[in-house]
């Protein structure tokens, strides 16, 4: 059921989001929508923020968009890519990067005829913008690649615009260079295939020479042959695999279970993706980067993962039975009676303080503006006086999104955890009510002392220095988008035996904090409800004794000054004061509840903070 309080402008979001993430078969992609140009950033997809004048054209557009990076993200693999993509020269990696992309999109074309036209529009959007529609403009070589592979693949004609310009150029291809394209068109099924064909292709290609030599020159005029050889023996054993991937090393951990974004997966250095479409790339073929959180929170030194494979990031309902989850919700509606009024005046206090910020407000007598009809009596009698125009203020409220990030440990066992769902489930209602998305996310262990990742150490030969060795499990409780209602149930999955076990805290922020900078929302709030240090018995006894520590640390001291995500701490019974900035102990953990609205409150009342220096 589509809730009636949801703008259609949230209903579009929302619906490109379920689309990217359908096309994609990856239930945990990140979508966010931002100012930003558009791109994929670790796994976490970035698309233009759609606006209520948007027109037909602009959302066929942004549709594209969304349809290209999903497509990307399904059949696309950046290692086997890397591998194959030319050595040096601009023309070469864009006939290249061209012809990748024309192969994903014939894929999405053929299975899906409406993603096709989608494609078709943002294709032509594209060379309007790049301004190759002009009589005058010569049309690349990569784009006449691109054009000539999708007609192979796909049967599709050249957009309208630039069929023309494309006829002329394809007329004088060299006939070889078609007959292998035919070709290729055969391997699109197949990437790693499909990219050694096409870098043979762009051997053969006449490209600038020029620009060839000078790439030789700054690389000191070495002889390629060796590089050649070593990449032929490279095609070789690839060929002899059929999913066209290297065979793993004995020593590398496997990927991860989720579509989440690991610690240890980001480099500063990988980018990618090719969502075509923001009008700044300088060589078309070749996306620009998306401006992006320095890696840095996910790579911090000195602190490394010894196998990711066992790692989960889950919605709560998947961790037990429906009728389990009613009985639990059950219990932790009876623990609520007693502090209802306690906690429900609190949440009125800080429901009242958001309305309040809400408020319209006006100024009066303008030069220009709105048209004030309550002074249009005064034209009336008196015709030589001018009109009147008003105009909204601007106020400090600004679109926000909380995300509560609860310590699941086994410390927290019995009244803590109790009291901090039963807080979580007040919060989430009461910003609920006052138009704030709220994000209820918790962090645990799958095993106590290790589980599998930490046999899979054993069996390695026990290396020294392994770095975290138990296996994570984040915890989705309400997602930001989802409604109160829907999620309710899920809290009470806080009080079943057996779910809270070890926490690692560093990496359980570097979670939350990239869901939080995924969204599209202009202020994040990060508030995080723990007990007491990091601890994961496995990871402590290979490593040294502040290791998780230290790493929180970094976490920590990264976000409060290099992100826009404002956060906060609350520690029950431990000092959290000397790990955050912004952070308040308590002893009582009845305290709990009332000391979250504060904490609110106080946020609210500050301006928000800006964006860190990148």
């Amino acid at each position: 059921m589509v809730d009636s309080a949801e703008s259609p402008l949230d209903r579009f979001k929302r619906a490109t989001i379920n689309a990217v993430r359908a096309i994609a078969e990856d239930d945990a992609v990140l979508v966010g929508f931002s100012n930003e140009p558009p791109g994929i950033v670790a796994g976490r997809v970035k698309l233009p923020m759609p606006h209520p004048d948007m027109s037909a054209e602009q959302l066929a557009g942004l549709r594209a968009l969304a349809d290209q990076a999903a497509l990307w993200l399904r059949h696309h693999d950046d290692g086997v890519h890397a591998r194959r993509a030319p050595p040096s020269g601009a023309q070469a990696q864009a006939v290249f990067q061209a012809l990748e992309e024309a192969r994903v999109h014939a894929l999405g074309a053929l299975a899906m005829p409406g993603v096709g036209q989608n494609l078709a529009a943002g294709l032509e959007q594209k060379y309007q913008r790049d301004g190759l529609t002009k009589p005058s403009a010569p049309l690349p070589m990569a784009e006449v690649l691109r054009l000539l592979a999708r007609e192979l693949m796909t049967g599709a004609p050249a957009p309208t615009n630039i069929a023309l310009a494309y006829e002329l150029a394809r007329a004088q291809l060299d006939p070889a260079i078609i007959e292998r394209l035919e070709k290729m068109a055969l391997l699109a099924p197949d990437q790693a295939k499909f990219a050694k064909s096409a870098r043979d292709l762009v051997a053969q290609l006449p490209l600038d020479q020029t620009e060839q030599e000078m790439d030789d020159e700054e690389s000191g005029g070495e002889d390629d042959g060796a590089p050649d050889d070593d990449e032929e023996e490279e095609d070789e054993s690839a060929e002899g695999d059929d999913s066209g991937e290297p065979p793993p090393s004995a020593d590398a951990p496997a990927p991860a279970e989720t579509g989440e974004v690991g610690a240890d997966q980001v480099d500063d250095s990988a980018q990618v993706i090719p969502i075509e479409g923001d009008g700044e790339a300088e060589n078309p073929g070749n996306p620009p980067r998306v401006p992006e959180a320095p890696a840095d929170l996910h790579n911090l030194p000195g602190y490394t993962v010894y196998n990711r494979s066992f790692d989960e990031v889950v919605e709560a309902d998947k961790l037990a039975e429906p009728d389990e989850l009613e009985r639990l919700r059950t219990y932790l509606d009876r623990q609520l009676q007693p502090l209802q009024g306690t906690i429900a005046r609190l949440a009125n206090r800080l429901q009242r303080k958001l309305q309040a910020k809400q408020q319209r407000s006006w100024d009066f007598d303008l030069e220009e503006g709105l048209l004030d009809a309550a002074r249009l009596a005064r034209v009336v009698v008196a015709p030589t006086t001018s009109l009147s125009f008003k105009r909204e203020r601007d106020t400090d409220f600004r679109d926000t999104v909380v995300s509560l990030l609860i310590d699941n440990s086994g410390s927290m066992r019995g009244r803590p955890i109790t009291i901090a769902a039963l807080s979580a489930d007040i919060l989430a209602r009461t910003l609920e009510r006052c138009g704030v998305k709220v994000e209820l996310l918790g962090f645990t262990t799958r095993a106590w002392k290790g589980g599998r990742a930490r046999e899979a150490w054993m069996h390695g030969g026990k290396p020294i220095g392994p770095g975290r060795l138990n296996e994570l499990r984040h915890i989705i409780y309400k997602s930001a988008d989802a409604p109160w209602r829907r999620a309710r149930r899920s809290l009470g999955l806080m009080l079943r035996e057996g779910i809270l076990k070890e926490n690692i805290d560093g990496e359980a922020l570097v979670w939350a904090h990239d869901r939080l900078m995924a969204r599209p929302e202009q202020r994040r709030i990060l508030m995080v409800i723990s007990d007491g240090a990091p601890v994961d018995d496995a990871t402590l006894s290979a490593n040294p004794p502040s290791y998780l520590e230290h790493h929180l640390r970094h976490v920590i001291e990264w976000i409060e000054t290099r992100s826009p995500v404002e956060l906060v701490a609350i520690g029950i019974g431990h000092d959290v004061t000397r790990y955050y900035r912004r952070a308040v102990t308590i002893v009582d953990v009845e305290q709990l509840g009332g000391t979250m609205m504060d904490k609110l409150t106080e946020l609210f009342d500050d301006k928000p903070r800006g964006r860190g220096k990148a």
